[in-house]
């Protein structure tokens, strides 16, 4: 009978550290805020130091299971904390993995061109899990320059 209560007492305790870390993603509001904080990092601080801060993987704008990555307008990625290999290429090119003909940089170049904030939504290889999931993206302009910040998570 111990040996059961002790089972039963074990599936419990790791079912509530299994809904513990799920319940510790990362949200649509924090997306928000983190893309904010860093676009006014880049006014406040300068483009250098904002880059400098978004590109560490310890850094304040890496939490949960979420990152803020900075972009300019002309597809350039200028700081990704989970892909260094990024950082200085030209994305604009990159499919969707879920739709080939959508351009999934190039709508979020555009997305803050026009109305300077919203969503986007594509397919997104998780590191660790080869199968893309939908991610959602929030995407927002640093206010005066021709760049944008962006962070995202997978629905």
């Amino acid at each position: 009978m111990r040996k059961i209560t002790m089972a039963v007492l074990g599936i419990a305790v790791s079912l509530c550290l299994a809904g513990s870390a799920l319940a510790a993603g990362a949200t649509k509001d924090e997306c928000v805020a983190k893309s904010k904080e860093s676009a006014a990092m880049v006014n406040e601080k300068g483009l250098d130091a904002a880059i400098a801060e978004i590109n560490k993987k310890d850094g304040k704008f890496v939490w949960a299971d979420s990152y803020v990555f900075l972009m300019d307008f002309d597809g350039k990625m200028l700081a990704h904390p989970m892909s260094p290999a990024l950082i200085g290429k030209n994305l604009l090119d990159m499919k969707d993995k879920g739709d080939p003909g959508k351009l999934l940089f190039k709508a979020m170049v555009e997305l803050a061109k026009g109305k300077g904030e919203g969503w986007v939504d594509y397919m997104w290889t998780n590191p660790g899990d080869p199968k893309p999931r939908k991610k959602v993206t929030y995407i927002y302009r640093v206010p005066g320059k021709d760049l944008f910040a962006g962070a995202g998570i997978y629905e």
